[in-house]
């Protein structure tokens, strides 16, 4: 497996029945394709999609309807479409059980940055900072480092998305969640050690003593 499916695959433990789920682009959308089995949840995108199809075969595709990355999806039965204020009514009334998106950087404090690098011009903010804020639960899913670059930091530097927010990180090494705001190492990937999980890592956080091994 590759870091990706790794990634995606855990988040997929994370989703219960009926659970209405918000996913971003990239690995998020990808954890779709691996629904435990009996776990339905329903989709919610931004672009104005209720109870859209997780990830399926190219022929069942609708080739009018994307979702919030631009991708073709499938439109289920009981389906809606609603405009832009809708569906930000959705997020900024508390009605998403989970988002999941990627980040640039997570830091020790729940602050996340993903939506702009320094230089680069970038349309906008996007939807995230409604997402992490209205959500009832935020979990992060990202690759551990970018280009050997540490993202899990005692403090974000770039442009962040929101403060305080983040209740999981989910990467292809490591599981960490926020408890009364302390970072707390919860599972490790088979074979890697904690003394990976500190070399790699710029916050602080504690090791769970129940710590765990990542089951794909």
């Amino acid at each position: 497996m590759n870091n990706r499916e790794i990634i995606a695959r855990r988040v997929a433990q994370e989703f219960e029945d009926g659970d209405f789920v918000n996913l971003g682009i990239g690995i998020p959308t990808l954890s779709t394709a691996y629904l435990p089995e009996g776990v339905n949840v329903v989709l919610h995108s931004e672009n104005g999609h209720y109870n859209f199809g997780p990830l399926t075969c190219e022929e069942d595709k609708d080739p009018d309807s994307i979702n919030a990355s631009g991708e073709l999806c499938v439109v289920r039965n009981g389906g809606v479409f609603f405009d832009s204020t809708v569906s930000f009514d959705i997020i900024r009334g508390g009605f998403i059980d989970k988002t999941v998106l990627g980040a640039l950087q997570v830091d020790q404090e729940g602050n996340l940055a993903n939506w702009k690098i320094p230089g680069r011009v970038v349309p906008g903010i996007g939807g995230g900072m409604d997402l992490v804020v209205g959500a009832k639960k935020v979990i992060i899913a990202m690759e551990y480092t970018a280009k050997g670059e540490k993202k899990i930091l005692k403090k974000c530097t770039i442009p962040m998305t929101a403060t305080g927010e983040v209740d999981m990180i989910i990467t292809e090494k490591a599981v960490f969640e926020r408890e009364n705001g302390v970072l707390v190492l919860k599972e490790t990937y088979p074979g890697v050690t904690v003394e990976e999980i500190r070399e790699l890592t710029e916050a602080g956080f504690t090791v769970d003593e129940n710590l765990k091994t990542m089951s794909i």
